[in-house]
């Protein structure tokens, strides 16, 4: 159930926005315990000027290719998986669409699980559905 915001500079292409997703999609499913059907991203184009980073700071140089990941999760995970998620997502992302390892920051934030609606004002991972427990 994580949700991601993918925060990068505007004027790529469609497919390679594409290719991002997927090569997220893909890292959490190997290796962040996630659903092959739980997939919630929203992706952010930002003008110049409207994305600031420094482009040295642990782990640069930066180019305009700069990517922020920012998870939410409900599911805390251990630094065994947060790790082994984070190199397979910077291959994937490398293979498809071609970014570079210093162009990828992920940031990892966990959150209970009454903080999460998926829809109709509801607490679906508190509330059990038809029996079901959470």
């Amino acid at each position: 159930m994580p949700f991601t915001r993918i925060s990068l500079l505007a004027g790529k292409t469609p497919e390679y926005l594409a290719a991002v997703s997927d090569s997220l999609h893909q890292a959490m499913v190997e290796t962040f315990n996630v659903p092959a059907a739980d997939r919630f991203q929203a992706i952010h184009q930002h003008r110049p000027g409207e994305l600031v980073f420094d482009r040295n700071y642990f782990g640069g140089p930066r180019s305009d290719d700069f990517i922020v990941f920012a998870i939410t999760t409900g599911k805390p995970r251990d630094t065994a998986t947060k790790k082994a998620f984070y190199k397979r997502l910077v291959a994937l992302l490398g293979q498809s669409p071609g970014v570079r390892p210093e162009d990828v920051m992920i940031i990892v934030c966990t959150s209970s699980r009454d903080e999460w609606s998926f829809g109709n004002g509801e607490m679906q991972m508190l509330e059990p559905a038809d029996g079901a427990q959470p």
